[in-house]
Parts: structure tokens; C-alpha cells; sequence
């Protein structure tokens, strides 16, 4: 059974004439996230953030602004379209649209390239591949403005792909359960003080968000074992952060290979497993972020099994 787990993401931030993004209720948010062919399922709320974990993945609104991710086959960009024509391109402060390559590209809806022709025709922007173009890689559409907040703003994301050992065979067994999968993360140590939505997905697949005053966290779990893929992400400061999320989920889930992207965050690598890095870039945006990414391969990690086409 194959299901295309990376996500595509989307961040728009609105000028300051703009009502809280809060204000407009779960119905106007019902309605952008039907637009990229996904639901609700939940919510969780405190004073600062609304977070909606989807049938495919997660949104976060504050009032000023929104991450949006979506996987399997959505159609992310038609989403930002609606928002975009609801309040206007010049209601848009910030907006990076970003897509990481799928296993099986020509199930999806649209191409990135077809997303960022619709998407340059409202906004302008400049747009990039990150990775080597025959292995995992990425593409950011990011716009020119820089606005307030964007320098002291920090997101981490740590993508794995191929897990093994004892907790990917307990998320693939008919055994699971949130307690379960949320145990083996141990994400009530790893991230103190957060309150926790998760869902479980019929036969497999899991999907938490987290939220801590204005900061989040989502995890998203594809644990089919020959297209395995986990994505985690955080507004976290975690150069600053006393506990080391990173280096303990590879250690949790053992990936055979992982890419990290950084906006305004460093690199540090420090308590991973044994691997190699094989490539990384830097680059600075129009807008203000520097965006870093890497990718990894853990050392001598998993025999290759001839599979029968």
C-alpha cells in the first residue's frame, strides 16, 4: 500500500490593516482547507494559536499569519489562490510556498512548477531547488518583501526517510495506538510544556500537532516500509533549547536518510547517528530568511531487498 507522505507548505503573513486570521472562525478555514482537497479533523487552541490537524496533515493560524502543510495528493497551491483572492495580493506581507519532490510524482494533481506559474500571477517572488536533482530535494517560492517579524522568526524541519528498528515495526503493526506511538517519541520529555492533538489513520499512518503559547509542532508519519517518511517541524529555537529533538528522533526512529531545512537556524549536529553528509547549501532571501539545508545518510544502516515489479 503506497501513500505519498511528503508535504508541500505554505506560510502566508498579512499586513497589520488585516482582522486577526483567528477571528475568521474554523468555517473560512474549513473552506481554504477543502480547497486543497483536504478536512479538519481537530482542533486545539490556546490564547496565541489555533491549531487544525487535517485529514492530511496540519494548519496553524495566529493572527497575523499561517502554516498550511498538506501530503498524498492535495492541491496546496489552489489554497493559497483562495486566500490570496479573498483579501488581495497587497494584503500579503510574506508568502513562501515550498514542495519537496514526490516517490511517485505523476499521481499528484500539479507540478511545482505549474503551482508557481498560478502563484507568481498573484505574487512576485523568486524561487529555488535545493538538493541534487536525482535524489531528495526541495523547492522554495519565496516573495521579495521582507516584513515584520521575519528576522527573529526560527522554523526547523527534520525529514526522514526509510525508518527501522522496533518503533517503525510498531508503527506498522495492528497493535498501535496514540498512547502508544506517543510513548515511543517520548514527546512529553522531548518537549515539555506543550499540549498534544494526535490522530491516528486507518491501516497505519499518525499525525500530532503540539502547541506551547505562540510556538508549534507537528509530526507526520508515513510508515509504509519500502516508502517510509516522517517529517517533523517546530518554530522552536532549538540552538537554544535545552533538549536535543533532532539527534533523539533519529536515534527513536532510525532513518536510513534525512534532509534538514533551517530558516534562521543553525546547523548542529551534534548526538546523530554515524553518517555522511551528502551535500548542503545556504541561501539568502529576498525576503530576510537565510534557509540552510542538508542532507544525510546514516552509516551502513539497511541490505537492500530486490523487489518484484
Amino acid at each position: 500500500m503506497f501513500f505519498e507522505g511528503s508535504e508541500k507548505k505554505l506560510e502566508i503573513r498579512v499586513t497589520a490593516d488585516v482582522p486577526s486570521l483567528r477571528s475568521l472562525g474554523r468555517p473560512f478555514w474549513q473552506a481554504i482547507v477543502a480547497c486543497a482537497n483536504a478536512e479538519i479533523l481537530s482542533q486545539l487552541s490556546n490564547p496565541q494559536c489555533d491549531a487544525y490537524l487535517l485529514s492530511e496533515s496540519s494548519l496553524f493560524v495566529w493572527d497575523d499569519r499561517f502554516v498550511m502543510l498538506t501530503c498524498g495528493t492535495t492541491t496546496l497551491a489552489n489554497a493559497a489562490l483562495s486566500f490570496i483572492s479573498q483579501f488581495g495580493s497587497d494584503k500579503v506581507a510574506f508568502a513562501c510556498y515550498q514542495r519537496k519532490n514526490e516517490y511517485l510524482s505523476h499521481l499528484q494533481c500539479s507540478s511545482f512548477d505549474e503551482d508557481l506559474f498560478r502563484l507568481r500571477e498573484k505574487l512576485s517572488g523568486k524561487a529555488y531547488r535545493i538538493g541534487h536533482l536525482d535524489s531528495h530535494h526541495h523547492y522554495i517560492f519565496c516573495t521579495d518583501s521582507c516584513c515584520d517579524g521575519v528576522l527573529d522568526d526560527t522554523t526547523s524541519e527534520l525529514l526522514m526517510y526509510h525508518i527501522s528498528g522496533k518503533t517503525a515495526d510498531y508503527l506498522r503493526c495492528n497493535q498501535q495506538s496514540t498512547e502508544g506511538i506517543r510513548a515511543l517519541l517520548e514527546l512529553d520529555s522531548l518537549l515539555p510544556g506543550f499540549d498534544f492533538d494526535d490522530f491516528l489513520f486507518e491501516p497505519f499512518g499518525y499525525s500530532v500537532n503540539g502547541v506551547c503559547d505562540d510556538r508549534y509542532m507537528t509530526i507526520h508519519i508515513t510508515p509504509q516500509e519500502n516508502s517510509s517518511y516522517v517529517s517533523f517541524e517546530t518554530n522552536l529555537d532549538l540552538g537554544q533549547y535545552p533538549q536535543p529533538v533532532f539527534a533523539r528522533l533519529l536515534q527513536i526512529l532510525n532513518p536510513g536518510s534525512w534532509d534538514v531545512i533551517g530558516f534562521n537556524a543553525g546547523r548542529n549536529t551534534r548526538g546523530y547517528p554515524d553518517h555522511l553528509c551528502l551535500g548542503s547549501c545556504t541561501l539568502e532571501s529576498e525576503s530576510g530568511y537565510t534557509i540552510a539545508f542538508s542532507h544525510y545518510q546514516q552509516i551502513c544502516h539497511e541490505v537492500l531487498i530486490p523487489e518484484q515489479m
